[in-house]
């Protein structure tokens, strides 16, 4: 194995905000106020909310409710609802688009195979299809579930649109609230942090030309929280930069130490050791608790380049 500079590179807290991923998303325009539990606290309809829930649990499907930025007094029910599916798997992505008038036609979809990357009940529930327009950037705005998602996203996201850029859309939740502004950029489902205006349309960019951003990136919403910070120290040690060409193989161990092997479309491989640490000095765990913590952050120690007799080790 040849060893490749060690990358400090730390990720305080995963994309999706908890240990699993999120490899499909899901995003139903629902205008109106949110709830700190949107799908079921919102305008929607509870009993679909709570339905889609069920639905999508351990699929790999993140149901989300988008609107778009402005003043969110209750405009009545929509007659016509944007609805967008994408899947963030590198090599594997693709972002669709629907139009629908009742949301209950979301059930009719199979989550399963959505979670896995096949789009087809897409197109046969919801008559969606490959989404020919601009790359999509979600700001998290939702002031019930973090009061700071509010104060710093919803003029992120004002100022974006207000900037002309298309494809601008306020989302329920990504995680990570102690970061915000947070944003997650489709179809390759990389999120970032503490953004400016700047960052957001540098990496809408990136997306147009197949290349991913890495200033303020938190990591891909595809992989767990160690891959996550171990593509991301890759793409810093190799200088690779295009999308689509890294994913994570394997990730060996618990915590608070794993060994991710990450591979390139081209065969090369590497091995990064990631631990586990505490965030210093105490902080809040979100922006709007009064309680100090150490929420935990994964810290890449070692990136290594792997040899052609070392792959099947």
């Amino acid at each position: 194995m040849s060893r490749c500079a060690t990358v400090s590179r730390s990720l305080d807290e995963p994309v999706s905000g908890t240990a699993a991923t999120a490899t499909t998303w899901l995003l139903l325009e629902q205008p109106g106020p949110w709830g700190a539990k949107a799908l079921t606290s919102s305008h929607l309809d509870p009993a679909l909310g709570r339905a889609l829930e069920s639905a999508a649990e351990g699929t790999g499907v993140r149901v989300a409710l988008i609107r778009r930025p402005g003043r969110h007094a209750d405009p009545g029910r929509p007659s016509v609802r944007q609805l967008y599916a994408a899947h963030t798997v590198p090599g594997r992505v693709w972002l669709h688009s629907a139009r629908i008038r009742d949301p209950q036609r979301l059930l009719g979809l199979d989550f399963a195979a959505l979670g896995a990357g096949d789009h087809r009940s897409f197109g046969t529930a919801l008559g969606g299809r490959a989404h020919r327009g601009d790359p999509l950037a979600l700001v998290c705005t939702n002031g019930k579930r973090d009061r700071c998602c509010a104060l710093l996203g919803r003029p992120l996201a004002a100022e974006l649109a207000a900037s002309g850029v298309r494809g601008v859309w306020e989302v329920t939740h990504l995680g990570g609230h102690r970061f915000s502004p947070t944003v997650l950029v489709l179809p390759y489902g990389y999120a970032y942090g503490r953004v400016e205006a700047h960052t957001v349309k540098e990496a809408l960019h990136g997306v147009r030309e197949e290349r991913v951003v890495v200033e303020g990136c938190r990591g891909c919403s595809a992989w767990e929280r160690p891959g996550q910070a171990a593509e991301l120290a890759v793409r810093s040690a190799a200088g690779e930069y295009r999308a689509g060409v890294l994913r994570v193989v394997r990730t060996d161990g618990r915590a608070p130490r794993w060994e991710v092997t990450v591979g390139h479309a081209d065969g090369r491989r590497w091995r990064v050791t990631v631990a586990q640490g505490a965030s210093l000095p105490p902080r809040p765990e979100s922006c709007g608790a009064a309680v100090l913590g150490t929420p935990a952050r994964m810290d890449v120690v070692d990136v290594r380049r792997l040899r052609p007799t070392a792959l099947a080790s």
